[in-house]
C-alpha cells in the first residue's frame, strides 16, 4: 500500500515542471521584440513627465501684457482720431490695415516701445533695443500665431528637458536673433519676437537629431516642425516682423540644443518599455559615448562662440550688410499693393488752417487733408510716411 501511494505523487512532481516552458519562451519573445524600442517624440501628455511649465507660462504672459501695455500706449481711438480697425475696442483699437495688416499698433508706437530701426540703432545707439525687440509683436494676428506656437513647442521641451535649460535657450535664441535683425536693419520699425520661437524649432529639432535613433515618428516631428517654421516665416513676409530674427534665433538654437539638451532619462520612457531601453543603451555603449563626451557639445559651443562674437562686432560697429546684399530685403518683407517695404524717408510739408490739417509730400506731391489739427509729432510721421510711400 505504501508503494502504491508513493507512484501518483512521483507522477504529481513530474507534470509540474511541464508548464514553465511555455511561460519561459513568452518573456523571451516580448523581451526581443524591436518594436518596442522606440517610443514617440511626441508622446501624449499621460505618458510625459509630470512637472511644472513655469518659464513657458512666464514668458506667455510677459509677451501678452507687452502687447497689451503697447496698444494701451498706441490708443488708436483718440492719437487716430477714431481711424481705427475694430472701433468697439476704444483705446484697444488696431490701426488701419493699410497701416498694420496684422491688427497692430502704428509704426511710431512701435518706435516707442522699443522696436529696432537703422536710425535709432546705428545713428542714436540705442543698444537697449537689441533687449526690448524680442518681447514685441507687430499685431494680435502675430501674437496669437506666435504665442500658440511657443507654447506647443516650448511645453514639450521644458517638460523633457526642464525648465532652466529651455529658458536659457529661449533667451539666448532671442537675443541672437535680435542681433542678426540688426545687421539687416532697414528705417523701418522691427519687432524680433520670432526669435525666441525658431530657437526652440531649432532645439528641437537638434534634440530629435541626437536622439534619432530612439524615436519611431521622427519624420513626422520633421514635418510638423517644418510647416510650423514656414507657417511662422510666412508671417515674417508682412511689414513690421522680421525675419532675419527668426533665422538667427534658429542656428542659436539648433547649436544650443547640442549643448544643453541631453539624452532623456530612462525613467522618462513608458514602464513597459524601460527595460528594453536600458537594454538598447548597453548594447550601443560606443555610439552614447562619442555623443554625450565633450566632442560635439564642445563644437558647438564654440560655433555658437563665433555666431555671437561675429553678430555683436558688427552691430556694435555699425555694419548693415544691406549694403553687400541687395535681394536679402525680400526674405523679410515682400512689398504688396496696400503696404510697402522699401525705405522711405518721409518729408512733408504741413499746413493748418480751419481746424484742418492739410499733409504734402515732398518727394511725390500726394497730399491729404485731415479735419483736425491736435495730432502728435510721431502720428505725423506715420501719416507722412504713408503718403509717400
Amino acid at each position: 500500500m505504501e508503494e502504491a501511494k508513493a507512484t501518483p505523487k512521483l507522477s504529481q512532481f513530474e507534470i509540474k515542471p511541464a508548464q514553465v516552458p511555455p511561460s519561459l519562451s513568452f518573456n523571451l519573445v516580448e523581451f526581443d521584440e524591436p518594436e518596442q524600442e522606440k517610443t514617440p517624440f511626441f508622446k501624449p501628455r499621460a505618458r510625459r513627465r509630470r512637472s511644472d511649465t513655469w518659464i513657458i507660462s512666464v514668458f506667455v504672459i510677459i509677451h501678452i501684457g507687452t502687447f497689451f501695455a503697447t496698444m494701451f500706449v498706441n490708443d488708436c481711438w483718440r492719437n487716430s482720431h477714431r481711424d481705427c480697425s475694430l472701433k468697439t475696442l476704444g483705446r484697444l483699437s488696431f490701426q488701419p490695415l493699410s497701416e498694420n495688416p496684422l491688427l497692430g499698433p502704428s509704426a511710431s508706437t512701435l518706435d516707442e516701445m522699443g522696436a529696432l530701426r537703422q536710425t535709432f540703432l546705428r545713428d542714436n545707439h540705442q543698444i537697449w533695443r537689441l533687449f526690448t525687440c524680442p518681447w514685441l509683436h507687430a499685431g494680435v494676428i502675430h501674437l496669437v500665431i506666435n504665442l500658440g506656437c511657443i507654447i506647443f513647442v516650448g511645453i514639450y521641451l521644458e517638460q523633457e528637458f526642464g525648465p532652466l535649460r529651455t529658458g536659457t535657450i529661449y533667451i539666448l535664441s532671442a537675443f541672437v536673433g535680435s542681433l542678426v535683425a540688426a545687421l539687416f536693419i532697414r528705417n523701418i520699425p522691427a519687432v524680433g519676437s520670432s526669435g525666441a520661437l525658431f530657437g526652440l524649432l531649432g532645439a528641437m529639432l537638434s534634440a530629435l537629431i541626437r536622439n534619432w535613433n530612439l524615436y519611431n515618428d521622427k519624420f513626422a516631428a520633421m514635418a510638423l516642425l517644418f510647416s510650423v517654421s514656414m507657417i511662422n516665416f510666412a508671417i515674417g513676409l508682412l511689414p513690421y516682423v522680421d525675419n532675419f530674427s527668426s533665422i538667427g534665433g534658429f542656428i542659436s538654437g539648433f547649436l544650443l540644443g547640442f549643448i544643453l539638451l541631453f539624452t532623456p532619462q530612462i525613467s522618462q520612457v513608458p514602464h513597459n518599455k524601460a527595460g528594453l531601453y536600458e537594454y538598447k543603451v548597453k548594447t550601443s555603449d560606443k555610439l552614447k559615448q562619442k555623443l554625450d563626451r565633450p566632442i560635439l557639445r564642445s563644437v558647438s559651443l564654440l560655433l555658437f562662440g563665433l555666431v555671437l562674437v561675429g553678430c555683436l562686432v558688427p552691430v556694435l560697429r555699425g555694419i548693415n550688410l544691406n549694403q553687400y546684399c541687395e535681394w536679402c530685403r525680400y526674405a523679410d518683407c515682400v512689398p504688396f499693393e496696400r503696404w510697402n517695404c522699401n525705405d522711405i524717408v518721409a518729408n512733408c510739408e504741413t499746413m493748418v488752417s480751419d481746424s484742418q490739417l492739410t499733409l504734402t509730400c515732398v518727394g511725390n506731391g500726394n497730399f491729404r487733408v485731415f479735419p483736425y489739427t491736435n495730432i502728435s509729432h510721431g502720428r505725423i510721421k506715420d501719416l507722412c510716411t504713408l503718403l509717400c510711400s
